[in-house]
């Protein structure tokens, strides 16, 4: 018999999923009883009836007294609670802290007379001991010394409140936005690398001023051809992308034979005349190019303090670079074949078998990873000595792909039965599915968050700033059920003071600052919570409005955040203000109202921020780019415009988009297409669609202008 729908409902919310949500358009929307029913089983608790409900919280209830110690603790510097252990009704019990450092602090024992609970016939006691506030920052081992022996669990310190961003406050900071693989040089194999990165941040720190330099995400897609374009998908968010590595760069090119030298520059040479290509990228061709370069390269020995720094970088990243190398190495064996299916469910034959035959293959993926590490660090150390402030600000994704590295090596700490999206929002109107496995909640807290741990201290070890897209994910996430549409879903919650505090203390530790992406719609307490911590947030000019539905002044924007015009997702300025994000939606059925209308709409609300311009004495009466007519003056006019109308705001951290710099118009990414549209294709450009390189980005008087007048506006004139 099928369960009361209030029944399941009330399960559903215990469970941290939500029956109710606001939609975009202000309206609460119910969630299907079909949806929560989806939703619980991908969470591992399949209800079918009102006594599988029962059967649930009877476990849930149970659960904590069959174990001694709660798989971990994070708690806030500032901030004393107590433990609970749980042991045998009548036995004894103390407790202690094992330090990170070695130390050991031994804890009182608090008050608690809870009744002990029948565990299978065993009566089980509680004890609390006391955690005080003011422990030392860091990973520590709470250790319960029972009458049976030691249990130990992880006690996890974090910041009250990061501090990297407060220089900003008294002198604010701005940089650029780019994707990586659109920005060549005649030195690129067709795609902007690391090299170009490095030489991108000395131009931009040296030359302009800019304080950092944010990217898109420089994750691993698969090991071999064909790629996922979107930075957005990878296959694992820990560890980058081989399309990134310059491969003249790699100090083992130095001790190349002067064939295989010669036959690296034939392989670039087969992809170099692409650096001048505008229509779209081929990542496909440089990956299978620089793959065999890479052969190579690998083929050099290594000297002795070589092979020491490959062996320290393996020692630091751990099981997680082996098994990403593993894996690596069994998809590029299988990919293209009848057994590629086996990615989906790596067994342990399997593995164990390609343990023994691909080891040089797992070396081969090792090595790479450690090149590209040294290019990253290459790229910060550049960065910084060009005068930047932060430096490279990395990005960093929702999740990954369904079939991935990450997809198997955390199958314990993901869900399956359900994918990562969006609900539907006023750019789409069907909401969307990034096909993306969540973190399971609960198995991410029995793995004490550290995959989450390891894979920040990957990224930040080269980072002087963190972006995380989408940092709202951090509180909940929209699952949507495998068989349903992406509007047909559910948020589920997260544990996000302990998501919040291991984040906080990763990056207090690396000195890194953190930026989250918190668009969209929330409960206005995750925006208090995320500045309590120390973390800024994100503005985009087109989305502020105040309580009045009016364009947010200059003086009112939020002073921790940064704040840009536009984002990856909409289309560069000059193609926003003629409403090209309107029209191409139109184009692949995205929207839901008609053409007119949706113009209409936009081009009222774009209409709305110049009026504020005029006012501001930024924009002449009658100068502004406001429509696809407009001479490239005007359009220029527009964008420094509003530019100098985010300088004017409190706002930390001022990004700006290095497409609008250039003039380009092309939107890089439409969500909720793959076929349709070109997404993450797009190659630099200028206004007359004539490729724009890292050396034209030197002398361009355009882009000059333009950071001279966001510098000016915030006072480094």
């Amino acid at each position: 018999m099928a369960p009361d729908s209030s029944a399941l409902r009330d399960l559903a919310r215990d469970l941290g999923v939500s029956t109710r949500y606001w939609g975009w358009d202000g309206v609460l929307q119910d969630v299907s009883d079909d949806t929560l029913h989806a939703v619980l089983a991908a969470l591992g608790a399949p209800v079918d009836s009102a006594e599988d409900i029962a059967a649930v919280r009877r476990e849930r209830a149970r659960a904590p007294w069959a174990r001694t110690l709660p798989p971990v603790t994070v708690l806030r510097e500032d901030a004393a609670t107590t433990v609970p252990v749980h042991v045998d009704h009548g036995t004894s019990v103390r407790a202690h802290l094992r330090l990170e450092d070695g130390g050991r602090r031994d804890l009182e024992q608090a008050e608690d007379h809870t009744p002990p609970f029948d565990l299978d016939g065993t009566l089980r006691g509680r004890a609390r001991f006391h955690l005080p506030s003011h422990l030392p920052l860091g990973w520590h081992r709470l250790v319960a010394d029972t009458e049976q022996g030691p249990v130990e669990a992880d006690l996890v310190v974090t910041p009250a409140r990061l501090t990297a961003h407060e220089e900003f406050v008294a002198q604010r900071a701005f940089g650029l936005q780019a994707q990586l693989y659109s920005v060549r040089s005649q030195r690129s194999w067709g795609i902007g690398d690391l090299a170009d990165l490095r030489d991108l941040a000395a131009i931009s720190g040296a030359r302009h001023g800019a304080d950092f330099l944010l990217l898109n995400p420089l994750h691993a897609s698969y090991p071999t051809p064909p790629v996922e374009p979107s930075p957005y998908l990878p296959v694992t968010r820990r560890f980058t992308s081989a399309l990134y590595l310059r491969i003249e760069d790699v100090p083992e090119h130095r001790e190349l034979t002067d064939f295989a030298r010669q036959r690296i520059a034939l392989l670039r040479e087969r992809v170099a005349g692409w650096n001048d290509r505008v229509e779209h990228l081929e990542r496909d061709e440089v990956l299978a190019a620089k793959l065999e370069a890479l052969e190579e390269l690998v083929a050099v020995p290594l000297t002795a303090g070589r092979q020491a720094l490959l062996d320290a970088f393996r020692a630091r990243e751990g099981q997680g670079l082996e098994d990403f190398a593993l894996w690596c190495a069994i998809a590029e064996r299988v990919r293209g074949t009848a057994d590629e299916a086996c990615l989906r469910a790596l067994d342990e034959t399997t593995l164990a078998q390609a343990r023994r035959e691909l080891s040089a293959r797992i070396d081969f993926h090792v090595r790479v990873q450690w090149w590209l590490d040294e290019q990253l660090g290459a790229a910060q150390a550049a960065a910084r000595d060009a005068g930047m402030r932060i430096g490279i600000m990395h990005d960093l994704a929702v999740g990954v792909e369904q079939v991935g590295a990450d997809a198997w090596r955390l199958r314990d700490v993901l869900a399956s039965g359900a994918a990562v999206g969006a609900p539907a929002d006023q750019y789409n109107q069907q909401g969307q599915n990034w096909h993306q496995p969540p973190w399971h909640p609960e198995r991410l807290r029995e793995a004490s968050y550290r995959p989450w741990r390891d894979m920040l201290r990957t990224l930040m070890r080269h980072a002087g700033a963190l972006r995380i897209d989408h940092v709202l994910g951090l509180f909940r996430l929209w699952w949507i059920p495998e068989g349903h549409g992406a509007a047909d879903g559910a948020y589920v919650s997260y544990d996000h003071e302990a998501m919040l505090g291991i984040l906080a203390l990763e990056a207090q530790r690396s000195g890194t600052l953190v930026v989250g992406e918190d668009l969209g719609t929330f409960e206005p307490w995750v925006r208090d919570t995320l500045v309590d911590r120390g973390i800024l947030g994100t503005s985009i000019l087109w989305f502020e409005y105040d309580a009045q539905g009016r364009p947010l002044r200059a003086e009112d924007y939020r002073t921790l955040c940064m704040a840009s015009v536009n984002t990856h997702d909409l289309p560069p300025t000059a193609g926003y203000l003629a409403g090209d994000h309107v029209s191409l939606r139109h184009e692949l059925g995205l929207l839901e109202r008609g053409l007119d209308e949706e113009l209409a709409a936009d081009a009222a609300g774009r209409q709305q921020v110049l009026d504020l311009l005029r006012a501001e004495g930024l924009l002449a009466e009658g100068g502004a780019a406001d429509d696809g007519d407009a001479d490239a003056a005007g359009i220029e006019e527009t964008v420094l415009a509003l530019h100098r109308h985010l300088a004017r705001t409190p706002s930390v951290l001022l990004g700006v988009s290095l497409v609008d710099c250039v003039g380009e118009r092309r939107i890089q990414n439409q969500p909720g297409t793959d076929e349709e549209y070109p997404n993450w294709r797009i190659p630099l450009a200028d206004a007359a669609q004539s490729p724009v390189s890292i050396d034209d980005i030197a002398t361009d008087a355009r882009t000059a202008r333009l950071l001279a007048a966001v510098r000016e506006g915030i006072g480094r004139g």
